[in-house]
Formats: C-alpha cells, structure tokens, sequence
C-alpha cells in the first residue's frame, strides 16, 4: 500500500508541475481538426500565441486549447515553453491578426469595428460584462477563429482575471474615418436607425484618432439626434460638439502650463501656497479627520504615505515636518480653485460654462464622461462634474 501511495504522489506531483508549466507558439501557425496541414483548420494562431498542451502525439503534433477554449492540432516544431529573439518564424501572410508594431498597439491585435462593444467574461452572451469598447479602439488577439460567430478572447491570455471575449464578427482592421462619412453620407435621411449605427462608430472612431476629426464626426451625429427628438441626448450632444471644438484649437503644452502655474485652492477662506498647507492648519480648519491611512507610495510622488480624509478633502501629510499636500479637493460653499484673478472654479460653475471658457487648455475622452484633465506642471488636475455642476478636482501625480 505504501509503494502505490509512493507512486500516487509522484503521479500527482508530475501532473502539478505539467499544469503549472505555460507553452507558447514560436512561429505563426493554424489550429487544425487533425494531424494533418491538409485538414480543415478551426482558426488562426499568431507567434508568441499561449496554448494549454492536452497531449502528445507520436507524429510531431500536440493538441492543444487556444484561448478561447477551441481544441484542435498544432505542428510540435512550433510549440515551446519560452520565446526568443532567435525564433525562425514562419509568417502566415492569409492570417488576419496584426503583428505588434503600428501606430496603436504593441503586440498581436485587431481593431473594434462597432460601438459601445461589449467584453464578457466568458464566451457567452449572458456573462459578466468586464468592460464596453469604442470603434477604433485595439485589442490583443493571439489567436482568431475562422468562423465570425465564433468567439474571441481579446485579454491577451489565459488568466480569468485578464480575460475578455467578444463574437469574431465584430473585430478587424482598423475602420476608415473617412469611408465611415461617405457611408453616413449615402444613407437616406429617414433611414435613421442606421444613420445613428454610422454615427456613433464615426464618433468613437473620431475620439480615437486626432481632434481635428470631432467636429465633423459631431455634426453627423447631432442631425441624427434632431431627427431622435430626446432633450437629454440633444443636450449631451451640444455639450460634446462645445468639447470637439475647444480640443480642435488646443493649447500648446508650455501655453497650459503656463495658465496654471500660479494655480492655488481657497479651503475654508485659508488661501494655500499653492498644493500646500501646514499639517496644523489643515487640523485647525477640518478638525479631527474622519480617517487615516497609509498608502503605498512607490513612485515617491506624494509628500507622504499618510493621508488624512475629510468628508471635503484629501492631503497627503507629513506631520513631523508639519506639512500637508493637498490631494483632492470636493468643490462647495467652502473650497474653490483659483487659477488666476479672472479664473476662479466654484461650486457655482457649471459644466457648460467651464468648457466654454476652458476647452482649448483641457483635454478629454469619451470613455471618461464629465471628466477634464488640465496640466500641471510634472502633475495635472482631474476635473470632475456631476449633474452639471463641478463636484471635484484631484491632483494625479506622474511618476
């Protein structure tokens, strides 16, 4: 008994180490039903492609699992457990994927063909939505099935945590700005659920290619709008084209820096020098704070890892030196910001009125709604409004 236990273990420690131990693609490849580059193939591997080994095969073939779960055959002579520089890849000119290396994105990836995309968590339409992408925006795809209904996993590896899939339908090259408009110009006018398809694609694609493109792809998308008739879409939409046209005369980066060099908050009529206070001043206007911690503080980049929190404020303290950096700011009757005597953000300015005064020193994205960054220095300020009105300004520090 204790001879088969012995072995038991063995067998069981083989299988851990087996299990633990990760198998990449060398060279590009395809996923074929059997052992055979004559047979049918299921999809498309790109080099440096992961793969979970299912077995060995005497005929120089592994089976093995692709990333979204598919199973088929694979040549042994492209299958490792590392990567180098002196791999001979073998280059598969039909496969769709691209190689890392453009304008967009590093690795191996496609482009998002439609809007608002949805990425689940597994390969089902009823799972955990983990993230909504934009047309235009790149995702890494190591392996591509041939089949558009199929799915695929654009998270880049195995690892639930990273994972994310959407149906192959609705990936690709990169879209064409300008054929996108030519379509939307095609489109009959009544056609309104396919012009508002067009639109919103031009729109997010527009976003994700230089702001030039904004105002043209706004004023596609606000006809179709009109034609919708909702005041709180046509109300968005104004608000964006505002955004679209401030972006399109953008500041030089020395112009913005220069704007808000001299920047300083007023926190319970106490008049900072600029990011900063003492730590007894902060304790003699807010009191007590409501909680304390530390926090990692790797890139150096705040005066402290102690932080105080109030229900208006956040610093980062450091008491022995008695002082204390301003974090984060909650607008109100209270706290305001002061750019300079003739630019003062209050809890009375509206999200409409700061664009129109500041559009051409912010910058903006589409995934970050009702949110501005303006440039600080080596730092810049998060601008943040909610129903309208500004709620607060966080100070994000490079590293």
């Amino acid at each position: 008994m204790k001879k088969y236990h012995f072995i038991a273990v063995l067998f069981f420690c083989s299988i851990l180490l087996h299990a633990q131990e990760r198998y990449f693609l060398n060279s590009d490849t395809r996923l074929y039903t059997s052992t055979s580059t004559s047979a049918e193939f299921l999809g498309y591997f790109k080099y440096g492609a992961e793969v979970q080994l299912l077995s060995k095969n005497e005929k120089g073939w592994y089976k093995v699992k692709a990333d979204n779960f598919s199973e088929g055959y694979v040549p042994e002579k492209f299958v490792g457990t590392r990567l180098n520089a002196a791999d001979i890849k073998t280059v598969d000119y039909e496969n769709p994927v691209l190689a890392g290396g453009d304008q967009y994105y590093g690795g191996n990836h496609l482009f998002v063909l439609v809007a608002g995309l949805k990425a689940r968590a597994l390969p089902d339409k009823t799972s955990k939505i983990k993230e909504i992408l934009f047309t235009g925006d790149p995702v890494p795809v190591n392996y591509l099935p041939k089949n558009e209904e199929e799915w695929v996993n654009i998270g880049g590896n195995f690892d639930p945590e990273y994972a994310k899939f959407t149906l192959r339908k609705f990936i690709g090259k990169r879209p064409d700005f300008n054929t996108l408009i030519k379509e939307f110009d095609k489109l009959n006018p009544d056609a309104t659920a396919e012009r508002k398809t067009v639109a919103e694609r031009i729109v997010e694609l527009a976003w994700n290619s230089d702001y030039s493109k904004l105002d043209p792809a706004y004023q596609r998308y606000s006809e179709v709008v009109k034609q919708l008739n909702d005041p709180k879409l046509i109300a968005y939409t104004e608000l964006n084209m505002a955004i679209a046209k401030g972006l399109d005369k953008h500041k030089l980066p020395e112009q913005i820096i220069a704007f808000t060099q001299k920047a300083e908050f007023v926190l319970k009529g106490i008049k900072t020098k600029s990011l900063f206070l003492t730590q007894k001043e902060v304790v003699k206007a807010f009191g007590k704070p409501a909680k304390t911690a530390n926090i990692g503080n790797e890139c150096g980049v705040y005066l402290s890892d102690l932080f105080y929190y109030y229900p208006d404020l956040e610093v980062s303290v450091d008491e022995k030196q008695n002082k204390a950096e301003i974090v984060k700011v909650f607008i109100n009757e209270n706290n305001k910001m002061i750019l300079n005597a003739n630019s003062v953000l209050d809890n009375t300015l509206t999200e409409k009125a700061f664009i129109e005064k500041y559009g051409t020193y912010i910058t903006a994205s589409i995934k970050a709604p009702h949110s501005y960054s303006l440039q600080f220095e080596d730092s810049e300020f998060r601008i943040e409004f909610k129903d309208g009105k500004l709620f607060f300004i966080e100070i994000f520090f490079y590293c």
